[in-house]
């Protein structure tokens, strides 16, 4: 079913093999879109694909590594020649480490840089060079509180999300400046039930997990469609997020102190890792994860924030309405 008022968006996604991107893929295909599905794992690609075109839209599988600027490039090209002009980009393809600092290596910092951030960097110029002559489309970045807060563990992580944040910043005013109508937004998450989870490379003694409370994908996805189809400059997605966001503006002393306390125990689960276990750094695992992770029984399925940001101008117009 098209609900785009009979226009069939053409939609470009990374990571879009999993977690994310799986589910913010089924969102855009039940409204009839045609989705160049962009990650490195044929099999879930394949599962993916599959999905799409069971919900209503079309899927174009583009195997490729986001590190890769030429192959994001060849793919980008390979998504028009075949769909038309992409009208929204999606950037959300990333891997992470935990480990503490002292820890980690160059290889580990070089790897989460060349695929968190600057995989959304080729993906924003090789949406900018399609976009800039017709003067249209969206781009969206994925990130997370993390782009505002660092957390342990996860340094190369933050790190990466501070720089598309930065990025991104310098990128709209460029826009404003040259008086083009192209749109971006960046859509901040809270924890997510993803499969991440199961094959991020780590150093803990336990299973990593996402810091409670979780939310499922398809509240991520949801929060992704609005961002595209709505004028908003960024939006944050739970209220975790928000606490987050302004808790550090507020007090960042005292969020270093309880995320020094608190982060390493809530960031792990009570069972034990092991340290041989395949991990997605370098090279996908095999087989498909599908879109969640295995936290299904702890997240929750509706954000109120989401919902009350959503419906923000309705909501104060009801407010400001005299009886």
């Amino acid at each position: 079913m098209n609900t785009n008022n009979g226009i069939t968006e053409v939609v470009m996604i990374t990571g879009a093999s999993a977690g994310i991107g799986r589910a913010t893929a089924r969102a855009f295909a039940r409204r009839g879109a045609k989705i160049g599905l962009l990650a490195r794992g044929g099999d879930r690609l394949e599962a993916t694909r599959a999905e799409v075109e069971e919900a209503g839209g079309r899927g174009l599988i583009l195997a490729c590594d986001v590190a890769d600027d030429k192959a994001v490039e060849n793919a980008a090209q390979k998504l028009e020649d075949e769909f038309g002009p992409i009208d929204i980009w999606i950037n959300n393809a990333m891997v992470s480490v935990f480990s503490p600092i002292a820890e980690m290596t160059a290889e580990d910092y070089r790897r989460v840089t060349e695929v968190t951030y600057l995989g959304y960097v080729w993906g924003m110029l090789a949406a900018l060079r399609r976009m800039r002559p017709r003067d249209r489309g969206t781009i969206i970045n994925v990130g997370s509180a993390l782009a505002y807060r660092g957390i342990p563990l996860q340094s190369a992580y933050c790190a990466a999300n501070h720089a598309i944040h930065g990025f991104t910043d310098s990128l709209r005013t460029e826009l404003i400046h040259d008086k083009k109508q192209i749109r971006i937004c960046e859509v901040e998450m809270p924890a997510v039930n993803t499969t991440q989870f199961e094959w991020v490379k780590s150093r803990m003694p336990n299973k990593p997990q996402p810091v409670p409370p979780i939310y499922q994908p398809e509240v991520a996805a949801d929060a992704i469609v609005f961002a595209a189809t709505s004028n908003r400059r960024e939006v944050y997605v739970g209220f975790p997020t928000v606490q987050a966001i302004v808790g550090n503006k507020v007090a960042p002393r005292l969020l270093d102190h309880y995320l020094g306390r608190n982060c390493y125990q809530s960031q792990q689960t009570a069972e034990a890792d092991d340290p041989d276990r395949p991990n997605n750094l370098f090279n996908p695992p095999r087989g498909d994860y599908g879109a969640h992770g295995a936290f299904d029984k702890r997240a929750r399925k509706f954000s109120l924030q989401l919902w009350l940001d959503k419906h923000r101008d309705f909501i104060a117009g009801a407010v400001l309405i005299p009886a």
